[in-house]
């Protein structure tokens, strides 16, 4: 009996080898799994159930097939306005504009929020230069883009200073910051050529500054002609305006910082995105 004992042993713990074994490689997978995640968000799902129907980019860098004809698949990508800083509900425009166009019938989704706050245009330009971010942008039909404030105001420190720029000084740095927007704007379409780019125009937000009302005025015309006449030069781009809509409403629009909107400012910019959505891919005769 002791003999027929010690001869399963093996068998006992071949078994035990294997089970451990399997076991391991299934922890792996599931760690694999989990990395990927991280790498390529799936996005936010608060905005309809549906993942996005591309496929995983192929070795060109593109998806290898297109998102469904009449679905939005939304990424906003920039700076602080692009984050939703001020927003006391947490949504920032994207969310907004993407509830507005699913109540009108759409069928939306937004992939993820690549807002960094107070980013310029040199660290967006590096930006889009990440595999996550290229991922997020590819799998995305509708991209809404906000920089150029931080360049043209410093992050709103211009109210810092003891002296406050004048018109000249704030339009200095426009040559450089137009010029990367250009190439930003020419890199977004590179990563994904098939997708509507909205760029979200700029606001004074010192309008209501006796001393900065001019000078950001002035500026802020400047730089929204220069990003339209680099729009207008592609097609699948446009300018959502936002200037009118705070030039008078300032103290109603702007949250407690001074700069960036608070929930009813965001809420206008989405409804004024939703508009413009609405009235290119009507030009176009439909939905991307």
């Amino acid at each position: 009996m002791k003999r027929k004992n010690l001869d399963s042993a093996p068998w006992i713990w071949r078994t035990i080898s294997t089970v451990s074994i399997l076991a391991t490689l299934l922890l792996l997978f599931g760690f694999g799994y989990a990395i990927k995640d991280v790498i390529f968000p799936t996005g936010d799902s608060t905005l309809g159930t549906t993942q996005p129907s591309t496929t995983p980019a192929d070795e060109a860098g593109k998806p290898t097939a297109p998102i469904e004809e009449g679905k939005i698949r939304m990424a906003v990508i920039g700076d602080s306005l692009a984050r939703g800083t001020g927003d006391d509900e947490g949504l920032g425009f994207v969310r907004r504009a993407g509830n507005l166009l699913k109540e009108q019938g759409y069928d939306v989704q937004v992939l993820n929020n690549l807002g960094v706050n107070g980013l310029r245009t040199d660290a967006l330009l590096n930006k889009l230069d990440e595999q996550g971010v290229r991922y997020v942008l590819q799998q995305s039909n509708f991209i809404l883009l906000s920089i150029g404030a931080n360049d043209l105001f410093q992050g709103g420190q211009v109210l810092q200073g003891e002296d406050p720029p004048t018109a000249e000084q704030l339009a200095a740095a426009l040559p450089e910051t137009s010029k990367r927007l250009q190439e930003i704007l020419k890199k977004v379409k590179e990563i994904n050529p098939d997708a509507q780019i909205a760029y979200i125009g700029l606001y004074n937000p010192f309008g209501d500054v006796k001393e900065l009302e001019l000078p950001g005025n002035t500026v802020v015309a400047a730089w929204n002609d220069a990003a339209l006449t680099i729009l207008n030069q592609e097609d699948k781009m446009m300018l959502v305006p936002t200037f009118d809509l705070f030039e008078n409403h300032l103290g109603e629009y702007l949250s407690s910082d001074h700069f960036h909107p608070n929930g009813a400012g965001y809420e206008e910019i989405a409804t004024r995105i939703a508009q413009e959505y609405q009235a290119e891919t009507a030009a176009e005769g439909g939905t991307n």
